[in-house]
């Protein structure tokens, strides 16, 4: 036992010489080969190893995924030599990794090279949004917040990709039409309400159709 707050806490051998062991509980990420975007994250008590993660991951980010026009699957997982062996237990993608460089086509060798993105998407979540420590209480919280980090990158990737694309006109014109609703629009429609009809004889014996104000 290595904490006793925190009873599954395990020791998870990194392999780096700078740090070699982690304690703590074993989160899987998965993200897209493209824009890098964390379409799965799942903790895993225990310190199983790697490629017996990977099914249940796969399994998760189906479930995230199928809600999504079109519902979109993941077919080719790009991995490391962690995850060597398990072709039969995934074998409804393709997996590739180093340990296959032999077999693999021009195309595929150039899609592995893409596996090292998720290298820093990794250090982001742990040093930038929290993960490196969990405040929430046992296995259920350590799954919640693998989730929630996951969750907090997402949202800071859609903002760096609004700035990119130079939304920010667009998002400054909706919050002038914003301003314009509240400040402009509504007070106006309120001092509208303030009027009623009011019938009034005329001198002359007709009826004026007038609109009083009122305080």
């Amino acid at each position: 036992m290595y904490a006793l707050h925190a009873p599954e806490v395990e020791c998870i051998g990194k392999g780096k010489a700078r740090q070699p062991y982690e304690f703590g509980v074993k989160v899987s990420l998965a993200i897209t080969e493209k824009q890098g975007l964390i379409v799965g994250a799942r903790a895993f008590p225990g310190n199983p190893y790697d490629g017996h993660t990977l099914a249940e991951q796969l399994e998760q980010s189906n479930i995230l995924l199928q809600d999504l026009p079109g519902t979109p699957q993941p077919k080719t997982v790009l991995v490391d030599l962690g995850f060597r062996g398990v072709d039969a237990e995934v074998s409804s993608v393709q997996l590739i990794h180093r340990g296959k460089h032999k077999t693999l086509t021009g195309t595929q060798r150039r899609w592995l090279k893409r596996r090292q993105a998720i290298e820093p998407v990794i250090g982001h979540v742990k040093h930038d949004h929290g993960m490196r420590r969990c405040w929430l209480k046992g296995q259920t919280g350590d799954a919640l917040h693998a989730v929630l980090c996951a969750a907090g990158y997402n949202l800071r990737w859609l903002l760096r990709a609004i700035v990119r694309l130079g939304l920010r006109p667009a998002i400054f014109t909706l919050a002038l039409l914003n301003w314009l609703v509240n400040v402009t629009l509504k007070p106006a429609l309120v001092r509208h309400n303030h009027f009623r009809p009011a019938d009034s004889r005329s001198p002359t014996g007709r009826t004026l159709d007038l609109a009083r104000y009122a305080n």
